[in-house]
C-alpha cells in the first residue's frame, strides 16, 4: 500500500473531489472543491479522469510519499518546493520517498491543491472521498495523518504544465436573475450591479459575505419569502441587505431572498479573492449564460489540450550527469 503522509498540515487543509451529486433533496449539498478548475487542471496534468481528488489546502502543508508519485500542483500559486528545490506551479512533478514536498501560501489565491499520480484509495462515502465539513463527512487534515494512494504506474510521462488566466485576484462576477429578483426595486437592483464589493476576511466553505461601503440592497416584502431550495453560486442578501454568495457547503434551503445567482465559470473567482480583493457583478441574459455553459467534462479536455512539456533547467535536475548527454562520440583520430 501506498500513503502520503502529512509531517505538517494548515487550519482547513481537507481531502476533495467533486462532490456529491443527487444528494440535495435528502438536505446535503454538493460539497467538493472550492476551485473545481483546479482539480480538472491537476486531471489533465496527470492524465486522469473526472475522479480526481486532491488535497486542498488555504494554509500549507508538508508531505512525504512512500512510493515514487507524480503529483499536480494546481488552484491558488503557492511557494512549493521539495527538499528546497524550487517547483513550478500548475505543473506535474515527480516526488521521490526520501523527498519532502513542502506548501507555503504565496499571498495570491485561497486554495492550493495537491493531486498524485496515483489517486486516492480512502473509503467513499455517500459516492465520494471529499471532506464536508458541515456534512460530518470526513475530518479536517492535520500532521500525522496518512492517506492512502492507488500505485502510479505513469511515472514515465513527461512532467506537464496547463497555462491558466488569472483568476486569483478577484474580478467581475457574471451573473442570473431569478425568481426573486423581482423584490428588488429597480433602483437598489441598479446600486448593487454599480457596486464595487470587497471580499470579507468572513468567508469560508459555505458562504463568502461581500461588503461594501453605503446602504444595505434590501429586498421589498423579504419577511414574505418563502424558504426554498438554495445551491452553490446564489447570492442571498441578509435583512440588512448585506450580499453572500454561497459556496460549496452552502445550506440547502433558505429564506433569504436572492438577487441573482453567479455563473458557475465564475465561482472559481469568488473562492480564490483573498480578503479585500475587489469583486464587481455584471448581469447577463439567460440565454448567454446558456451559450457560455461549458459541461465540467468539456472543460478537462480543454486543459488536456492546452497541456504542454515542461522543459526542465538543467541547474533542477540533481541527477544530471547520470544521463547520456552525448552518442556518437569518437576518438578524433578518424580521417
Amino acid at each position: 500500500m501506498s500513503v502520503v503522509s502529512l509531517l505538517k498540515a494548515g487550519p482547513n487543509t481537507t481531502l476533495q473531489d467533486l462532490g456529491r451529486e443527487g444528494f440535495l433533496k435528502y438536505g446535503l449539498s454538493r460539497g467538493g472543491a472550492m476551485d473545481r478548475h483546479a482539480l480538472l487542471e491537476a486531471s489533465a496534468l496527470l492524465g486522469g479522469d473526472m475522479s480526481i481528488a486532491a488535497i486542498e489546502t488555504p494554509t500549507g502543508l508538508q508531505a512525504t510519499v512512500s512510493a515514487p508519485q507524480r503529483v499536480a500542483l494546481t488552484g491558488a500559486p503557492m511557494k512549493a518546493d521539495i527538499d528546497g528545490r524550487a517547483l513550478r506551479w500548475n505543473a506535474s512533478h515527480i516526488l521521490m520517498p526520501d523527498e519532502v514536498l513542502t506548501l507555503r501560501p504565496s499571498g495570491r489565491g485561497v486554495y492550493g491543491y495537491v493531486a498524485f499520480g496515483g489517486g486516492f484509495d480512502e473509503r467513499k462515502q455517500l459516492g465520494s472521498v471529499a471532506t464536508h465539513l458541515g456534512a460530518r463527512l470526513g475530518k479536517g487534515l492535520q500532521g500525522g495523518d496518512q492517506l492512502k494512494l492507488g500505485q502510479d504506474n505513469n511515472l514515465a510521462a513527461p512532467p506537464l504544465a496547463v497555462p491558466i488566466a488569472d483568476r486569483f485576484s478577484g474580478g467581475r462576477l457574471r451573473f442570473v436573475t431569478g425568481p426573486q429578483t423581482e423584490h428588488y426595486s429597480v433602483d437598489v437592483f441598479e446600486r448593487f450591479v454599480a457596486t464595487r464589493f470587497r471580499k470579507s476576511g468572513q468567508a469560508n466553505r459555505q458562504a463568502a459575505k461581500l461588503e461594501h461601503a453605503g446602504a444595505g440592497f434590501n429586498a421589498t416584502d423579504q419577511l414574505g419569502v418563502v424558504s426554498d431550495v438554495i445551491v452553490p453560486g446564489d447570492i442571498q442578501m441578509t435583512g440588512a441587505g448585506e450580499p453572500y454568495v454561497l459556496m460549496a457547503e452552502c445550506q440547502t434551503i433558505g429564506g433569504y431572498p436572492r438577487i441573482g445567482a453567479v455563473l458557475e465559470e465564475d465561482m472559481p473567482v469568488v473562492a480564490q479573492a483573498a480578503p479585500d480583493s475587489e469583486l464587481w457583478f455584471e448581469v447577463i441574459s439567460l440565454e448567454e449564460a446558456d451559450r457560455l455553459f461549458t459541461p465540467e467534462r468539456d472543460v478537462l479536455r480543454r486543459f488536456r489540450d492546452i497541456s504542454e512539456p515542461v522543459i526542465r533547467s538543467p541547474h533542477d535536475i540533481a541527477n544530471l550527469l547520470s544521463y547520456q548527454l552525448i552518442s556518437g562520440a569518437v576518438a578524433g583520430d578518424e580521417e
